[in-house]
């Protein structure tokens, strides 16, 4: 090809070709890394304690719906809408079930360790903790909830060290499924699930 201009044409294209190429934008994804470490503090409200507020959980086992309970518990619920909302509990899994007892999810690391990189206070809160229950999860000691929480699978006794904030609507064949899925010693209990269920995404309504 002798024609110079041809030359200059064809070098144009490639040229324009390779900018749209290398300077497409990433998109921004919440890695494990990114979650553990979200932010230094609890977030600042942004729920309406007047409001109702649902919960929808896309599930690799199918879909759990749950109604929060703004107005008895609202910086629990404000924290798990601002978590759930900000996509940090999409593709996290529960991590632990055991059949009778609850399914526990909530941690980016899914091994039980894990949380956004602050802790929240505990509020006063009613109800007991009956199939269908959710409520945070902790440490052990007060105020110490992140995002971690739990469902109930049956009814059980437990002390009221664990902030109760919502309860499932609909979708309690999915918990039956997920809390009775076959599961090996984690180091101190058979409750690590052989093949975890998977959070897709967590939607929250609002009316």
């Amino acid at each position: 090809m002798k024609n110079p201009y041809v030359w200059v044409v064809l070098l144009m294209i490639v040229s324009i070709a390779a900018f749209f190429v290398f300077s497409k934008p990433k998109e921004e994804t919440m890695t494990t890394e990114t979650k553990a470490e979200d932010q230094a503090a609890p977030p600042e409200m942004e729920i309406s304690p007047e409001k109702i507020y649902t919960a929808v959980f896309d599930t690799t086992a199918g879909s759990i719906v749950i109604e929060l309970n703004a107005k008895e518990t609202p910086k629990t619920v404000n924290n798990f809408v601002h978590l759930a909302r900000k996509g940090f509990y999409n593709n996290t899994v529960f991590h632990r079930v055991i059949k009778g007892f609850m399914i526990q999810g909530g941690d980016p690391k899914g091994t039980g360790s894990g949380g956004p990189g602050y802790r929240i206070e505990d509020e006063p809160f009613t109800g007991e903790y009956v199939r269908g229950t959710i409520a945070m999860a902790n440490t052990g000691a007060p105020n110490s909830a992140g995002s971690q929480f739990f469902i109930m699978h049956q009814d059980y006794d437990l002390p009221k060290s664990y902030v109760i904030f919502g309860k499932v609507k609909d979708g309690m064949g999915v918990v039956d499924t997920i809390a009775t899925a076959e599961t090996v010693e984690d180091g101190r209990e058979n409750s690590r699930p052989k093949a975890p269920v998977t959070v897709k995404t967590v939607t929250i309504t609002e009316l």
